[in-house]
């Protein structure tokens, strides 16, 4: 029997909401009261890179939730293999956290440890964006869309997905640079996506005229 996505849909929000959750515990462990023998003010400037890391790592998970969220209301039904490209994005994401602490711990390391550990966050957020690419793709060739859904809209959702990975090895290569220019980099990233782009969401509700309208546009 076929089904329809919104078990993986929910499955895939709670993925999220663990992770995130982890990552706010982390900033806890490593927040101010945890540095003895300091003011608040020099303990606040002495942990900047857990903050730094967090901010970063917090516009990216936001911006696979986002991106995840948009393109699943195209998805109608699911198959196998799409769902184990889903568990494989969730993979990738799962491992924010952990990349996200090495980082913030080694940001002060030598220029061998910088690079080491930007390539280990870009390696987690690069898995997780060519597996994204892949659901994407497997679902279109399936049929696994809204059959309403405009191909030329699905065209473009394409192209936009596949901008993501190039970016950010962009934002990496910068690291040989400069470890704090590279993660900045990939905040300005996290910005770009804010930007309203083919396949996301209406802005205003009057704008969907229904769901399967909503779907083709």
């Amino acid at each position: 029997m076929a089904r329809d996505a919104s078990r993986v849909e929910t499955f895939t929000d709670g993925v999220f909401a663990v992770v995130l959750t982890v990552m706010a515990v982390e900033l806890l462990q490593n927040g101010p009261a945890r540095a003895g023998g300091r003011e608040l003010p020099d303990a606040l400037a002495h942990a900047w890179p857990s903050y730094l890391a967090y901010v970063i790592t917090f516009g990216i998970a936001g911006q696979i939730w986002l991106g995840h969220h948009n393109m699943w209301r195209y998805v109608v039904r699911v198959d196998q293999l799409l769902v184990v490209f889903n568990l494989l994005v969730l993979l990738f994401v799962a491992a924010i956290p952990f990349t996200a602490d090495l980082l913030s711990d080694n940001l002060r390391g030598s220029a061998t440890e910088q690079r080491l550990t930007a390539a280990l966050y870009l390696g987690t957020v690069l898995g997780e964006s060519l597996f994204f690419n892949l659901s994407w793709w497997w679902a279109r060739r399936r049929r696994l869309l809204h059959p309403d859904l405009d191909p030329q809209l699905a065209r473009a959702v394409s192209r936009r997905l596949l901008v993501r990975p190039v970016l950010y090895l962009v934002a990496f290569a910068f690291v040989f640079v400069d470890p704090i220019l590279s993660l900045v980099l990939y905040l300005l990233l996290v910005g770009l996506s804010l930007i309203h782009r083919p396949g996301d969401l209406p802005r205003f509700p009057a704008e969907a005229g229904g769901e399967v309208s909503d779907r083709g546009r």
